[in-house]
């Protein structure tokens, strides 16, 4: 499953786009930014509320395949500039973290 697949097929909006042919090949979902770091693994989509630069920060260290803000959580000033500048997929959506980790569940199954 690519970036690409997930983004169209959740309907997510966009902040950052860097890389959408990128493969996930898992999913963590959290928002206790130290958990995540000790815990989610290369490659992951990471599914969190926690919208400011910390969170890409711990994308960046771990090689995040993207992160998924949920609740249309509202990015902090600089966050989608820092996505940039650091080459981080990143997006949006509406749906709650439980709701896009049961999407993203059943197209890792796939």
């Amino acid at each position: 499953m690519t970036v690409n697949s997930v983004c169209e097929r959740l309907d997510l909006e966009v902040l950052n786009l860097a890389d959408g042919e990128r493969e996930i090949l898992g999913v963590y979902a959290g928002d206790l930014l130290s958990w995540v770091m000790g815990h989610a693994n290369e490659s992951d989509v990471l599914v969190t509320i926690m919208s400011n630069i910390n969170t890409l920060a711990v994308a960046s260290l771990l090689d995040l395949s993207c992160v998924i803000l949920a609740e249309s959580s509202e990015p902090d000033p600089g966050f989608v500039e820092t996505a940039q500048s650091k080459e981080i997929n990143v997006f949006r959506s509406k749906l709650t973290t439980y709701e896009i980790c049961v999407e993203l569940s059943r197209m890792l199954e796939e």
